[in-house]
């Protein structure tokens, strides 16, 4: 199943592609088959993916990082779970395209902003977490005011993703921040949400990009620990499920000279899909 259209590239643009939030072995595994193709398909000059519930549903470790980059992608944003595995504080602090939530205190491990080259002109990535129904931290319109005043004066692209509960939280920082930013994607919920749009000033926006992995789940995880755990309050292990995986992401189309946006989609691809594009480009290249 492939679903959402891809335009021809605009004329001009750097493509940018954010994957939603990877989940376990099998989010990893449909990430890493489709970095190739979000390239070579997608037409995606940029490849971002939040990997926070990358190792086995919840953090991140220094395999899956170096994974990650090994296929294909240029950058790795994290939220709420940044910590959870903390071999990947070394990777943080060390590393020039992976980063924190710019709101945590100034004394967390990670780099609030990074930068990327490109052909078209640099892109900074900068990602913030909500407060509605999340774990107590600064007031991201103001951390987002503070970094981007940090930013070079010639860097026009800028991609903020929110990473959030709330919508209305991720609705607030997209208006906040319509005209100023190139992209506000949010992530967290594992819930694609139908909203991608350009806001009036310029800005792309949608609430929630959605999740990479297993679809035959409550929120990538398997379904009857977590309803039975509902019905009883007895503790489960919530597993990571397996089944229907899918890829999840949202590209946008950046003019390189104004930084404003001037398209956004929505793709959805099953991993199923990408092992038939393997095999026809394997059989393709024993043709020749």
């Amino acid at each position: 199943m492939v679903t959402g259209t891809i335009h021809p590239k605009s004329e001009n643009s750097l493509r940018v592609v954010l994957v939603g939030d990877v989940v376990g072995k099998p989010g990893m595994k449909v990430a890493c088959e489709a970095a190739p193709w979000l390239q070579h398909r997608l037409g995606a000059d940029v490849c971002l993916v939040n990997a926070e519930n990358a190792a086995d549903g919840t953090g991140l470790r220094i395999h899956e990082y170096k994974r990650l980059m090994d296929a294909g992608y240029h950058g790795v944003t994290l939220g709420d779970h940044i910590y959870k595995k903390r071999e990947i504080i070394d990777i943080l602090e060390t590393e020039s395209n992976i980063l924190k939530p710019a709101n945590f205190p100034p004394r967390a491990p990670g780099k609030t902003s990074f930068l990327l080259e490109t052909p078209h002109g640099t892109l900074a990535v900068i990602s913030v977490m909500g407060r509605v129904f999340m774990r107590p931290v600064d007031c991201p319109l103001h951390a987002l005011d503070r970094v981007l005043g940090e930013l070079p004066s010639t860097c026009k692209m800028i991609l903020v993703e929110v990473h959030a509960e709330a919508t209305s939280d991720k609705q607030v920082i997209g208006r906040y921040l319509d005209g100023r930013v190139s992209a506000v994607l949010g992530t967290h919920t594992h819930v694609t949400t139908a909203d991608d749009q350009i806001l009036p000033k310029g800005t792309a926006f949608q609430c929630d990009i959605g999740m990479t992995g297993p679809f035959e789940s409550i929120i990538g995880r398997q379904i009857e620990p977590v309803i039975a755990t509902t019905l009883t309050f007895d503790p489960n292990n919530f597993h990571v499920a397996t089944e229907d995986v899918r890829l999840s992401a949202t590209w946008v189309d950046i003019d390189a000279l104004t930084g404003k946006a001037v398209a956004i989609g929505r793709i959805q691809w099953k991993d199923s899909l990408l092992q038939e594009w393997s095999k026809e480009l394997a059989d393709l290249r024993h043709r020749m």
